[in-house]
């Protein structure tokens, strides 16, 4: 049977017009009328002032931290449970990352563990430079809670929404949140431009700064001069004419995203030691990739083991993020749990569902009863 993707890259139909127009004027590198365009319709779409348009979402955290000043020996506190990508950057510019554990009540970055860490690192005299908060799988993390702990320190916060593109907090978009925040335009993202990405802010000057050092910080003169360290991190024109495309269509695969969450539900909500990402109070969850936790005490399959058997009918699932600091490369860093190791435990328990946004009623409904037969078949007895 055709493969069942986790989140493959899904085409609307305009991003040709936008990418032939490329083509025809010759304007295949970067900078363009499509790069522009971009720029402006994700900012218009998340209702922020400027964007800068990059070669990907790694690049947009290391630019970001550069423009917030970090620098080697600097500390940078950011959530554990997360792709390495948004701890790399970090390294990227000699600083020493530390990780805040998960709540179990968002998934994402822990309160109750940043107070605490920022108690600690105060006490030692090094608060950090900034904090990377990560929306995971698109739910915005509780900033309410968040961003007063990081005022209170005066520490910036940038926003990793990588993942929570089209995301909304309490009435306001995710991406809108920190002082600079990012999104990625991977291919198995909501929208894609194949590889890319693009920093935001309300603060058009840091935007602007952002422009300059993602072009090699060539000063404006008629040769090229640097007084700083600058990087070739700008998006193609052709990249940018995918994501023009991709933008019209935005609302629609969200739409589509929520709709295989809501079929998933409907299948596998009500069988003992299965629970879902939940959505938390006055937010709204893109539902990216569709995650669930299989109880041990209640089930005997696995993670893994769903996996595997998936992966036997040509499906594609995969764990939950293995946290930063639990990963080998991170093994000496300070972490900061939020009471039990809720990064751990959602590491341990968690399954990322197939979330194409390609996949029919039928695709859905055979990947449910294929994990509902594995779960129902191993639910311990009481």
């Amino acid at each position: 049977m055709d493969k069942i993707y986790l989140s493959s890259p899904h085409m609307g139909g305009d991003e040709l017009t936008y990418v032939n127009e490329a083509f025809d004027t010759n304007w295949i590198a970067p900078l363009g009328k499509n790069v522009t365009l971009f720029e402006k319709k994700v900012t218009d779409f998340v209702n922020t002032t400027a964007g800068c348009a990059v070669s990907s979402g790694t690049a947009g955290l290391h630019l970001s931290l550069d423009l917030l000043g970090v620098k080697r020996g600097d500390v940078v506190f950011c959530s554990s449970l997360t792709f390495a990508a948004s701890a790399f950057p970090i390294t990227y510019l000699g600083a020493e990352p530390v990780f805040i554990d998960s709540d179990t009540e968002t998934w994402n970055m822990s309160p109750a563990a940043l107070r605490r860490a920022f108690k600690e690192y105060h006490r030692l005299g090094k608060l950090p430079k900034a904090v990377v908060i990560v929306n995971l799988y698109g739910q915005s993390a509780d900033m309410d809670k968040l961003l007063p702990i990081c005022e209170k320190y005066n520490v910036p916060v940038v926003e990793d929404a990588a993942e929570s593109l089209g995301a909304v907090y309490k009435g306001k978009m995710s991406g809108t949140f920190g002082r600079l925040s990012f999104f990625s335009f991977n291919g198995n993202k909501i929208i894609t431009t194949s590889g890319g990405g693009m920093i935001v802010s309300s603060d058009a000057g840091l935007i602007e700064h952002g422009l300059k050092k993602a072009t090699q910080a060539r000063e404006d003169t008629g040769y090229y001069e640097h007084k700083e360290i600058g990087y070739n991190y700008r998006l193609s024109n052709i990249s940018a004419g995918i994501g023009c495309g991709q933008m019209n269509i935005i609302n629609e695969r969200i739409e589509k995203k929520r709709d295989i969450f809501k079929r998933y539900i409907r299948h596998l909500s009500h069988i003992p030691g299965i629970s879902f990402m939940p959505e938390t109070a006055d937010t709204f969850h893109t539902r990216w990739l569709t995650t669930l936790r299989l109880d041990p005490s209640v089930v005997k399959v696995t993670p893994a083991e769903i996996i595997n058997i998936l992966q036997s009918e040509n499906i594609e699932a995969r764990h939950v993020w293995k946290p930063m600091h639990m990963q080998p490369v991170y093994s000496g860093c300070d972490y900061f749990e939020h009471g039990p190791d809720c990064s751990k435990i959602l590491f341990e328990e968690g399954l990322c569902l197939p979330s194409d946004t390609h996949m029919t009623h039928g695709d859905i409904d055979r990947v449910s009863l294929i994990i509902k037969e594995a779960v129902l078949g191993t639910v311990l007895s009481e």
